[in-house]
């Protein structure tokens, strides 16, 4: 469709991490490897803490929704990228940008303010504990992640809206892996600065203000900690934030270094290689994070799998079979 003498873009170029020819089947091998450990990983912690009583608590119905997120904006990103790497002609739809922009966009703010909460459920725990089964009760905590869920779609469905009412005109070739805020304002015909201050306050400041509350509960939670005269005491207290301490550190750091920055930067390899760490790495992190050092998803493990290794009475009583078949009219 023309408009004037510009070409209106219907169809972006994704130009992935790297041109090479001969990087794409390694690249593509080993982020197939990262996917499926996402894969296997986040839905392990789904299952553990849905089926393991003991892990029907605040805090891992943080952490399977967490997992959710996991695995929602890695399957928003990591299929297409991996579609692509195969591909000669790496293309996606005008509309299946917006929406891969907005799907991966909402989820990430999501984990962002659910990062926030799983810092509250870990403050009132150390540091107001006789009071943790009244205020994390079962109903606030649900309210807690419904609205995480309300905000995060909301504010991706103003950020999407903003991006892609700008003209898409005079290039259609986007330096990156997938649809994201600063490549497309490059390539924008449109005046951008509005659409890019934009984006910084209300995302990349919302981010650093969230980022800024996780740390201050975390001053109270290490100085209620320092005060616990048990060394074991302190030491499972330790532990119990170190995983969720750990995600927010690797998951906000390369957020902040991308986003939070002013809209006029230019957006390089080296950002395209940060952004591998939040959109295909972390995801594939985050499970093993709070698995290995967490003694609870440990032993629920181990439950499950002594469970499916059980053998059956009858392998046990052969015996039980021959009797049943003769009492069988």
């Amino acid at each position: 469709m023309q408009k004037g003498n510009q070409t209106v873009v219907r169809e972006f170029i994704l130009l992935g991490l790297s041109g090479d020819p001969h990087l794409q089947l390694p690249l593509f091998t080993t982020f197939l490897l990262f996917y499926l450990t996402t894969l296997l990983g986040n839905i392990g912690i789904i299952i553990l803490t849905t089926v393991d009583s003991r892990l029907h608590t605040p805090m891992y119905f943080f952490l399977k929704n967490l997992s959710f997120l996991d695995l929602f904006y890695s399957t928003a990103i990591t299929p297409k990228m991996l579609i692509n790497l195969l591909s000669e002609r790496k293309a996606i739809s005008f509309i299946g940008c917006a929406l891969q922009m907005y799907f991966f966009g909402s989820s990430a703010m999501v984990e962002c303010l659910l990062l926030v909460v799983m810092a509250y459920d870990r403050y009132v725990a150390i540091c107001n504990p006789l009071l943790y089964n009244i205020v994390m009760n079962k109903s606030k905590c649900m309210r807690f992640v419904a609205a995480t869920y309300i905000i995060g779609f909301g504010s991706a469905m103003v950020h999407t809206s903003i991006i892609f009412s700008l003209s898409y005109c005079s290039s259609n070739v986007i330096k990156h892996f997938y649809c994201d805020v600063p490549p497309l304002l490059q390539i924008s015909c449109s005046d951008t600065n509005l659409a890019g201050i934009l984006v910084l306050v209300f995302g990349g400041l919302a981010e650093m203000s969230f980022f800024l509350v996780i740390l201050t509960s975390y001053i109270s939670i290490i100085s209620s900690i320092l005060k616990i005269r048990s060394t074991t005491g302190r030491s499972r207290a330790f532990s119990t934030c170190a995983s969720h301490l750990t995600a927010v550190c690797l998951f906000y750091g390369t957020i902040i270094f991308i986003y939070l920055r002013p809209p006029s930067a230019n957006y390089n390899e080296q950002d395209r290689v940060a952004s591998v760490f939040y959109t295909v790495i972390n995801p594939m992190l985050n499970p093993l994070i709070y698995s290995l050092r967490n003694n609870d998803v440990k032993g629920a493990l181990r439950k499950v799998l002594r469970r499916r290794q059980r053998p059956s009475p009858l392998h046990n009583n052969p015996n039980q079979c021959i009797v049943q078949n003769k009492l069988r009219p």
